[in-house]
């Protein structure tokens, strides 16, 4: 049983403490600073959130996705055929996104996110997984010029990502985690992707993770066991939350989101080892991953902090009731 974060973390620290990244970017755009100065404050800030996660007692770390403009554009904008446009929701919460424009056929030209990956595992004392936002996420928050429909930009997506994620694999990853919140809002694209994922999965030999957020995956978790994900993320806070695993297929591991990360109310410890017990019910501990149900950039950094450091106790206490 091991606690992980599900991908990003809050950039900007709370009050004393300097937002040495908030104030990187308004010097960067008076052009104040270079590139390559900016990228050295976004090299910090990678360090700080690192060790963050570390003192909180987090097992398997993320970089935090300092660098991610938001969930789309980073990746987006790194693949050929997308441009990016004005600013948009994200979802259902007070955070914003540019939206892709898709004006052409969408290839990979590069690596986007091994450099990320191999800085965060050279300076982490912890086990490091990089992070991708998913092909159907990608497609549904895009806006599409040229395919003409979700099925055709979702495919190409998947494509595009399978590179990098081949590339992350032949860095060292040995979990890739991909981002789907948008198969909850659309219970309708679980046909579209049974063959985005495999697609996305195709030549892959690592741990696979596939998480759903912002709603129950339901019939999704079912096609992602089928489309071969090693582990599945569910949001474990919401009513009900397990019926759809346990009607199976059962994943190899399952992923549980145990606390919630849109308000910065810290649960009782008591919850949290109840909420534990209750997915290792479904999964053995050691088949099991516990985390946030979603990102933490939603909260206060300190907040952030303080919920991993209290979800760590949660899971301690579960780990001695069931071991």
């Amino acid at each position: 049983m091991l606690v992980t974060v599900v991908g990003n973390y809050p950039k900007i620290p709370n009050r004393p403490r300097v937002a040495r990244l908030r104030n990187a970017y308004s010097r960067l755009d008076r052009g104040e600073i270079s590139r390559e100065d900016f990228a050295r404050v976004q090299d910090e800030v990678t360090r700080e959130v690192l060790r963050e996660q570390v003192e909180a007692g987090v097992d398997l770390v993320t970089d935090g996705q300092i660098r991610w403009e938001d969930e789309q554009t980073y990746i987006a904008g790194g693949l050929k055929g997308v441009a990016l446009n004005g600013l948009t929701r994200f979802f259902d919460t007070n955070t914003y996104y540019r939206e892709p424009i898709i004006e052409g056929p969408v290839s990979w030209q590069a690596p986007i996110t091994v450099r990320d990956y191999e800085f965060a595992a050279e300076n982490s004392e912890r086990p490091v997984k990089p992070v991708l936002t998913g092909p159907c996420t990608l497609a549904r928050l895009s806006h599409d010029n040229h395919y003409g429909n979700v099925e055709a930009l979702a495919l190409a997506l998947a494509e595009a990502l399978n590179a990098e994620a081949r590339a992350l694999q032949s860095a060292g990853a040995t979990l890739i985690q991909i981002n789907e919140p948008a198969v909850t809002w659309h219970p309708e694209d679980t046909a579209i992707a049974a063959k985005a994922w495999r697609r996305l999965l195709d030549g892959l030999s690592v741990e696979t993770a596939v998480y759903f957020y912002f709603g129950p995956a339901d019939g999704a978790l079912a096609t992602a066991v089928e489309s071969g994900f090693t582990t599945v993320g569910i949001d474990a806070t919401l009513p009900g939350a397990l019926e759809a695993l346990r009607r199976g297929p059962t994943p190899r591991k399952l992923a549980a989101g145990v606390i919630d990360s849109r308000t910065t109310r810290l649960e009782p410890v008591d919850v949290i080892a109840a909420r534990v017990r209750e997915v290792a019910s479904v999964v053995a501990p050691e088949d099991l991953y516990v985390n946030p149900n979603m990102g933490l950039e939603f909260l206060p950094r300190e907040q952030a902090q303080a919920k991993l450091a209290r979800l760590v106790v949660g899971v301690n206490k579960a780990r001695g009731e069931t071991g």
